[in-house]
């Protein structure tokens, strides 16, 4: 049985790919992923602002307290090149990835603006990075901002990175743009290699006894998924050389074959591995080879966008048509939901 499938230009073993997660911190645990049958690891992210801050605190402690320490001329205050900085320690984990595995490594981007993320990439790209996945995190709170300007800040990122790199961009997508589809031919028009749908935005909570901001991570379950399957099915085979990857929501072997029959090229787990751990990989792996040997099916690719748009009768369930059939479909008696 055939599961292999292409990926950012790769020739993959399988689709199942680990997402950003702390998983990819640990090489030990990392391996253990391969070992399972992971057929490419995303690295964790590396954060513009954690970078920015970082390189701001060293500047102040290094070079700006020498007013009335004489120590500070004789070389009292160490070198800067003394520290291991935040990007020092992720440079240095993506090439002890490189040597303990066999799989490609994507590294992790993940920030709002041009900034720095040059020069960060083209680092990444000499430290062995196969690719790189560029999260752009940003929440549009400026309410005199408009769409097209959001836009353009994933598209200026983008065409400046390509300019500057040559390994494959994958473009980590939220489902937030007015129009989906046409960003994503954009982005693909501006360079990219890839796109992964749908990055989830933690949203932040209240704490109604202090009556303060307080961080919320809840991990994501099935039914997420079907949003990323939705596009997914709508994108498939309308956009030449782009790779489609599906992300948020995975958790089940029926989950990643239901994404596969929508189109995407790549499955991404992130929260079912935090549960239940690398053997996931395995177990998800055995319900795919089990499922498509009874609908006799012998590759990836013949199940690949089966249930896609242009596939099905009736491409409009996968738009409004279909919300009107649930609306109508619902019943209700106290306790049941039919």
């Amino acid at each position: 049985m055939d599961l292999t499938t292409n990926y950012l230009g790769f020739e993959l073993k399988n689709p199942i790919v680990p997402s950003s997660s702390p998983l990819s911190k640990s090489i030990a645990q990392a391996k253990e992923l391969e070992d399972q049958g992971a057929s490419a690891l995303i690295m964790y992210s590396l954060f513009e602002e954690a970078v920015t801050t970082e390189t701001e605190t060293m500047n102040r402690f290094l070079h700006q307290q020498d007013t009335g320490f004489a120590e500070i001329g004789e070389g009292f205050i160490p070198d800067w090149n003394d520290f291991s900085t935040g990007l020092d320690n992720y440079l240095d984990n993506l090439r002890k990835l490189k040597e303990a595995l066999d799989i490609p490594i994507i590294a992790s981007l993940n920030g709002v603006t041009p900034g720095g993320w040059i020069e960060h990439a083209k680092e990444l790209e000499q430290a062995g990075a196969d690719a790189l996945e560029l999260n752009v995190y940003y929440i549009a709170a400026d309410i005199d901002l408009d769409g097209s300007q959001v836009e353009e800040r994933y598209l200026e990122i983008l065409r400046l990175l390509k300019s500057q790199i040559g390994i494959p961009i994958n473009m980590k997508l939220s489902p937030s743009f007015s129009s989906v589809g046409n960003m994503v031919r954009r982005l693909a028009e501006a360079g990219a290699d890839g796109v992964s749908l749908f990055n989830r935005f933690y949203q932040p909570d209240i704490n109604i006894d202090s009556l303060r901001l307080q961080p919320s991570l809840h991990p994501s379950t099935s039914a997420e998924a079907l949003l990323a399957m939705r596009w997914i099915a709508i994108l498939y085979g309308r956009i030449d050389g782009l790779s489609l990857g599906a992300t948020g929501g995975i958790h089940t072997a029926d989950d990643a074959i239901k994404l596969l029959l929508a189109g995407t090229d790549a499955v991404h787990l992130c929260s079912t591995l935090l549960k239940n751990g690398a053997p996931q990989i395995a177990r998800i792996l055995d319900g795919i080879t089990h499922w498509m040997d009874e609908q006799s099916f012998e590759s990836i690719a013949d199940i690949r966008g089966r249930v896609s748009a242009l596939a099905v009768p009736n491409p409009v369930d996968f738009e409004r048509a279909n919300y009107v059939n649930i609306i109508d479909s619902y019943s209700f008696s106290p306790g049941v939901l039919v």
